[in-house]
């Protein structure tokens, strides 16, 4: 993976106070950080607000966008609308990396001699949490599924030659039920 300065904050020179950065996001810049194939035509932005403070920083990350990815019913590719919203706290330590206390899910510590701050990792891995693990076609505004039909066509086909084969099975366990069971005998030596 590339050094890419476009998303380090220099935060020693920022004043205190909320500050604004925006991050477009692509295909070059998720393909670096490791996304997934399938996933593709990535476009959108994240808006990070940078709130400084004395001893800590406040971080809220926006993320807007589309990707594009394949339906998890029939197969098709769509665009996927990617919106959802993140906060992170980075705390300043005292410098001294053994003394430095382990990160929790929303908390991170740096010490105060890191005068830089890389974002992309972040940004990488919110934009990634941002994409929900189920991808299916929106309905379309007649309220059908605006998976392809053909697909959905021979989903049902197979669903009910499935349930046949379901219920043929059961049928031949039903028998069984009905069979009796004879009491066992004790056998004497």
């Amino acid at each position: 993976m590339k050094h890419n300065r476009e998303y380090e904050i220099a935060w020693q020179g920022l004043k205190p106070g909320p500050h604004t950065f925006e991050y477009d996001i692509e295909d070059r810049f998720m393909r670096e950080h490791g996304a997934d194939e399938e996933l593709k035509s990535w476009g959108g932005r994240v808006t990070l607000t940078f709130d400084k403070h004395e001893n800590f920083f406040m971080l809220n990350f926006d993320i807007d966008g589309t990707v594009t990815v394949p339906c998890d019913r029939c197969g098709d590719d769509f665009p996927l609308r990617l919106w959802d919203e993140f906060d992170l706290v980075i705390k300043l330590t005292g410098g001294d990396e053994g003394e430095k206390p382990e990160d929790e899910d929303d908390v991170v510590f740096i010490p105060r001699s890191e005068t830089v701050i890389d974002m992309s990792a972040w940004v990488y891995e919110f934009v990634m949490l941002s994409v929900p693990l189920q991808h299916i076609h929106p309905d379309n505004a007649e309220g059908k599924p605006g998976c392809n039909e053909e697909a959905l066509k021979l989903l049902n086909q197979m669903g009910d030659s499935e349930s046949h084969t379901a219920n043929t099975l059961w049928k031949g366990l039903e028998a069984l039920k009905e069979v009796k069971k004879e009491p066992k005998t004790k056998k004497t030596k």
